[in-house]
């Protein structure tokens, strides 16, 4: 199935996603990474803007100043980065914060996928590459929030056609990398039998 959504979302639009379907996002979208997580978790400062229902991003664009900007800048580089190594931030997110969707390359642990199913959260995957693509999507940077983290602020973006992105984990327990694992693991046992079987 493919879907067109516009963030905030709620349990109902997370429930109706399963893993393999396309989603299309217009609307805001929050670019995150890890100072800013560690400010919020580690140091136990609040987020400086409401996340119930919304998207992360993972990403530290590059901007350049625009006085014309309604935040003061404009995106040059709108590249997604890898997700795992901001995994243990995943279950405090949507517990705490109502975070309902997370988009980023590589995917989360089995832990995260359990969060996002007894939270009612996705993971959405992006093609990996495709940044001049993603950057051409971010209409605006509408706010940008500790700016002393520059890169890694919380940046409030204004997307449209954001995406496709593919439902890489849902909110009731798949995960595309956990098949795919599952199948690479039957395939390696099944050379390793035929080499066994030639030798």
């Amino acid at each position: 199935m493919e879907y067109r959504l516009k963030p905030p979302l709620d349990a109902g639009a997370i429930g109706a996603l399963r893993a393999g379907d396309t989603v299309v996002l217009d609307g805001t979208v929050w670019g995150i990474r890890d100072a800013t997580l560690i400010r919020i978790f580690d140091r136990g400062e609040a987020p400086p803007a409401d996340l119930h229902g919304a998207v992360l991003l993972h990403v530290a664009p590059n901007v350049r100043r625009s006085a014309a900007a309604p935040s003061g800048y404009e995106p040059t580089t709108v590249g997604t980065t890898t997700s795992m190594r901001m995994d243990r931030f995943t279950e405090p997110l949507l517990r705490q914060h109502g975070v309902r969707a997370i988009i980023g390359k590589g995917g989360l642990s089995d832990e995260s996928s359990a969060a996002l199913a007894r939270y009612g959260g996705v993971y959405l995957a992006i093609v990996g590459g495709a940044a001049s693509v993603e950057t051409e999507q971010v209409e605006a940077i509408e706010r940008v929030y500790w700016e002393d983290l520059m890169p890694e602020c919380l940046w409030q973006f204004r997307v449209r056609g954001f995406g496709p992105l593919t439902v890489a984990m849902d909110s009731h327990g798949a995960s595309i990398y956990r098949d795919v694992n599952a199948r690479a693991r039957e395939r390696l046992a099944e050379i390793y039998e035929r080499l066994d079987l030639g030798s």
